[in-house]
């Protein structure tokens, strides 16, 4: 990242993903700063896509992440609703056009087969183990979510346990989360 650049892709926010054997669930707290200051406590960083098919949530600047989820759209009808595809094509284009790699933005999208994060990097990632985090308080949030799937079955409440964790310990997280989940065909 260009030195002269803002760092607000990962300061003040998180979002974590969670699956399960019955449904995926994307969380995300509710806090908007500048700075050392509280501008929103409730904003929805977390939403559906693609007709209901596709969840995600994002970090970084929220116009950016609002052009990304367009686009995310946009190569999710192209591509029949297929979201690894939709992602790699959204993930070339961020990392080659003039204008989209500019962009300071990271997401978590997720749907009933696969989760991913997608960075102007060109990344297209996919955890092994079914959970994902980013944002400022997302390593907290991975962490706490990582070692409650040992004790806990629920996708859900895994999630809304990690996030109240984050919260407690990264000062740019808040405990007003948004939720959204996709259930499986199982």
């Amino acid at each position: 990242m260009d030195e002269n650049r803002s760092s607000a892709p990962w300061h003040g926010t998180t979002i974590l993903a969670v699956r399960d054997s019955d449904k995926v669930v994307i969380a995300g707290d509710g806090q908007v700063s500048m700075g050392q200051t509280v501008m929103k406590p409730n904003a929805r960083k977390v939403r559906e896509l693609g007709d209901g098919q596709v969840i995600g949530g994002f970090a970084g600047a929220t116009a950016d992440a609002f052009t990304l989820f367009e686009r995310l759209e946009s190569k999710l009808e192209r591509h029949n609703g297929q979201l690894m595809r939709a992602a790699v094509e959204l993930a070339k284009d961020w990392r080659t056009d003039k204008y989209l790699r500019n962009l300071e933005a990271m997401m978590v999208v997720a749907d009933k087969e696969i989760t991913l994060i997608l960075t102007g990097n060109g990344d297209v990632l996919e955890p092994a183990d079914g959970v994902a985090a980013i944002g400022s308080g997302g390593n907290y949030a991975l962490a706490a979510a990582l070692a409650l799937k040992d004790y806990e079955k629920d996708a859900e409440k895994i999630a809304r346990r990690a996030m109240a964790i984050a919260a407690e310990v990264c000062v740019y997280t808040n405990d007003q989360l948004t939720v959204e989940t996709i259930d499986s065909d199982s």
